[in-house]
C-alpha cells in the first residue's frame, strides 16, 4: 500500500518520497527505493531519518516496526507523522509492558491511521486515543492491475506463463512463509481435497525449506514474485490461511481481479471477504474446515462469487478514492502544525 499510495501522489503531482528504514530481504523491486540505515532502529537509521524528514511536511509511517522509530527519530521535530496501523493490535501488544510502551509511541503521532472501522474501535479503546486523531484509510490497490482474466484462453496463458498445468482446479496461495501465515494449514487442507485439484504456493520466508519438504506432487512452489496478478488470472480461487491480519492486501488485489477466497476468520478479513457473498471464512488452524470450505467453494457458482468480490472491492478499496482521502487527511495534519 506505501508503494501504492506513493506512485498515486507522484502520478497527482504530489511531492512524494518513498524510503525504507532498511534493506528487507522480501524486497526484489530493483526500483531505487532509499535505504535509510542498517536496522529499524539503529542510531544511523534514526539520524537519517530525521534528516529525510527535515525536508518534508509530514511523514506517513507505515507499519508497525516504523512507529518506534518515527517516535524516537522524529522527537522534537518540527515535522509531524501519520502513524498506518495495517495489522491487528492486540496480536503484537499482547503483554502490558507492550501495550504501554506502543500506546506511549502512539500518542506521539500527529494522526493514526487504521485500515478498518474495528481497528479505529480498538485503537481508541486499547491505546486511549483521542477519536479526533483517528482516521479510517482502507488498504487500497489499483483497479487497472488487477483485471479479470476475461476468458478460458487468458487464464490458460497466465498459467502456461507460471509453469501450471492447464488443466483441473487451481487454488493460488500468495503470502511470506512464515509461522503466522500458516502455509502448513494450506498443505494438510489441500491434501484433503480431490487429486485433481492443485495447489500454487508464491512467496519466500523462513520455512521455505519446511513447505519444500511437506509440498506433494500437486503443489507447486513459485518462490516470490514479482507481481503477483498472473496468479489471480490463472487461478481458480484464493486461500489464506493466516492466524493473524489486519486487512490483506492480497485479499483485495484477487477481489478486483474477480478471484473469490477461502480466508480465515482473523483481524479484519471479513471486511474484504463477506461469508456466502464474496468468498466463504473459516477458522484459523483447522485444516479440515479449511478443506471443506475450498471444496464447497470449488463446487459453487465461482463466477457469481467473483463478480459479487469484484464489486465490492471497487467500491470500498480502490485506490483512487483512498488516494483522494489520504490528501485530506495529510493537508489537515499539515495546517495544524
Amino acid at each position: 500500500m506505501a508503494r501504492e499510495l506513493h506512485g498515486e501522489l507522484v502520478r497527482r503531482g504530489q511531492a512524494s518520497e518513498l524510503v525504507a528504514l532498511h534493506p528487507h530481504p522480501d524486497d526484489r523491486t530493483g526500483d531505487g527505493v532509499r535505504v535509510l540505515g542498517p536496522s529499524r532502529h539503529h542510531p544511523t537509521t534514526l539520524r537519517a531519518l530525521r534528516r529525510a524528514a527535515a525536508g518534508a511536511e509530514v511523514v506517513v509511517a507505515h507499519g508497525s516496526s516504523t512507529l518506534q522509530a518515527c517516535a524516537l527519530g522524529l522527537f522534537g521535530a518540527r515535522t509531524p507523522f501519520v502513524y498506518v496501523n495495517i495489522g491487528d493490535p492486540r496480536h503484537w501488544t499482547a503483554t502490558p509492558l507492550r501495550r504501554a510502551r506502543v500506546g506511549a509511541f502512539l500518542h506521539r503521532a500527529a494522526a493514526v491511521a487504521a485500515i478498518s472501522p474495528h481497528a479505529v474501535d480498538l485503537l481508541r479503546t486499547r491505546f486511549r486515543l483521542p477519536a479526533r486523531r483517528l482516521h479510517v484509510l482502507p488498504n487500497a490497490r489499483s483497479a487497472d492491475r488487477f483485471s479479470p482474466p476475461g476468458d478460458r484462453a487468458a487464464k490458460a496463458a497466465a498459467r502456461a506463463a507460471l509453469g501450471l498445468p492447464a488443466d483441473g482446479p487451481l487454488i493460488a496461495w500468495i503470502g511470506a512463509l512464515s509461522p503466522e501465515k500458516r502455509p502448513d494449514v494450506a498443505l494438510q487442507a489441500h491434501a484433503l481435497l480431490p487429486g485433481d485439484v492443485r495447489l500454487a504456493l508464491a512467496g519466500e520466508g523462513p520455512l521455505r525449506q519446511e513447505v519444500a519438504e511437506a509440498a506433494g506432487p500437486r503443489t507447486h512452489l513459485l518462490g516470490a514474485l514479482a507481481d503477483p496478478a498472473p496468479l489471480y488470472r490463472a487461478a481458480d480461487l484464493l486461500l489464506l490461511t493466516s492466524d493473524s491480519e489486519g486487512v490483506p492486501g492480497v485479499l483485495i488485489e484477487a477481489a478486483l481481479a474477480a478471484l473469490p477466497a477461502v480466508a480465515t476468520e482473523v483481524g479484519w478479513v471479513s471486511d474484504v471477504v463477506r461469508h456466502g457473498e464474496t468468498g466463504l471464512l473459516t477458522a484459523p488452524g483447522d485444516p479440515s474446515a479449511t478443506a471443506e470450505a475450498l471444496r464447497a467453494l470449488l463446487a459453487a457458482d465461482r463466477a457469481r462469487f467473483g463478480e459479487a468480490a469484484r464489486t465490492h472491492a471497487l467500491a470500498h478499496f480502490e485506490l483512487d478514492a483512498v488516494t483522494t482521502r489520504w490528501q485530506q487527511l495529510l493537508r489537515q495534519v499539515v495546517r495544524h502544525r
